[in-house]
């Protein structure tokens, strides 16, 4: 369950209480499938209106960044929409891109002042990218992101599938 301020459950992110969850999103902000369709779905067209803000300020989110919005209908009052890469074999830093997008909703949440966020399994979905190196590699860059945003309090990995779940559970306890 937990290592200093993290911890990991097995459900739907949709339904956490916490200050924000992480959308794993794609670079355009305007939902997609998996985590992403779930989120837009159960938030309401507030969230998507925000992210088409966005879109029109900046031109969407580049991978390894990460934007707020509300939250809409969903319980937690922002979502942090974080682009991780696409798996590509390796080759095309997808590591550090994977990383940098953990470290920058963590920067955001900081930034925010909230105290509790919960993220998905970001790029193992259709992304592809292999879930035991993305377990390692979320822990490693939310441990290093978090002496830099004082406020948050808790962060836990939210699982929907069991092999995800295993993984961070061997990981963390």
């Amino acid at each position: 369950m937990t290592g200093e301020h993290l911890q990991v459950v097995h459900g739907d992110i949709t339904r956490m209480e916490v200050d924000a969850i992480v959308n794993a999103a794609n670079n355009g902000l305007l939902g997609g499938g998996g985590v992403d369709g779930a989120i837009h779905g159960a938030g309401g067209p507030a969230i998507m209106n925000a992210c088409r803000a966005i879109r029109e300020a900046q031109g969407g989110c580049p991978t390894g960044e990460a934007v707020i919005t509300t939250g809409g209908l969903l319980p937690a009052p922002y979502v942090i929409h974080a682009v991780g890469p696409v798996w590509k074999g390796g080759s095309q830093d997808e590591d550090a891109l994977l990383a940098s997008a953990y470290r920058n909703s963590v920067r955001l949440a900081g930034e925010q002042g909230l105290r509790t966020l919960a993220f998905p399994n970001i790029s193992t979905g259709i992304y592809g990218f292999p879930r035991d190196r993305a377990v390692d590699i979320a822990i490693r860059a939310v441990r290093d992101a978090l002496p830099k945003a004082p406020s948050l309090e808790q962060v836990t990995f939210v699982c929907f599938d069991d092999e995800n779940y295993r993984l961070y559970r061997e990981r963390l306890t």
